[in-house]
């Protein structure tokens, strides 16, 4: 038995003796995302179909806002060109009036050369009183070509928004706030006051009054 167990260890301590080591490794890790098959989904169909409503309607919303932005720089850039254009139109209307208003003077400023030359000339004072006469009626043409109205004065009821009173005198009852007297006359455009007229307004006499309370 000794030599049967001592040969057993000869056997087992023996360099001769060939070891084998499987260097195979098992791959025991799971499966890649790319292989493992996909699972069924865990939502309802309903759920994935409003999720699909939800994306398309955001979507839409997008487009909309981005058309409607879109429409609004384009209105606006409208916007302003067209104030553009009304303001240069107005300005060139403006500039236009007022070039045919110089125009329509330059006769008038013809006419006082005339009645100046005339003076100097030893015309006679009927000559020089028809030239001067002559220029004032073209000037009121000019005046009334560019919108300028006289105001009605004599004979008119004072009214304090278009006549300046600037004295008064003594009249029947009937004629009390007439206007008597025409100093200077009073012009407006349209609906504006160049200036006012300047006019005696009748006042009833004390007496007469007294009379009539």
């Amino acid at each position: 038995m000794e030599r049967t167990s001592n040969s057993t260890k000869q056997k087992k301590n023996s360099p001769d003796e060939l070891r084998v080591t499987d260097r195979r490794r098992i791959n025991l890790e799971a499966p890649s995302s790319e292989e493992a098959p996909e699972g069924p989904s865990l939502k309802p169909t309903y759920v994935e179909e409003l999720e699909a409503r939800t994306k398309a309607a955001e979507k839409l919303v997008d487009d909309v806002q981005a058309r409607f932005e879109q429409l609004r720089q384009k209105l606006q850039q409208e916007t302003d060109e067209t104030r553009q254009r009304l303001n240069r139109a107005a300005e060139e209307k403006a500039q236009r009036e007022v070039v045919d208003f110089i125009a329509s003077l330059l006769p008038v400023r013809d006419n006082l050369r005339r009645a100046i030359q005339a003076a100097e000339g030893g015309s006679s004072p009927e000559q020089i009183t028809e030239g001067i006469r002559g220029t004032a009626s073209s000037f009121e043409n000019a005046l009334a070509v560019a919108g300028v109205e006289a105001i009605a004065a004599v004979g008119q009821d004072f009214d304090p928004e278009l006549h300046e009173a600037v004295d008064t005198a003594p009249v029947e009852k009937e004629r009390e706030g007439k206007i008597l007297i025409e100093y200077s006359t009073g012009f407006r455009m349209g609906q504006r006051l160049l200036r006012p007229a300047k006019v005696q307004v009748g006042r009833a006499r004390a007496e007469t009054r007294e009379a009539s309370q």
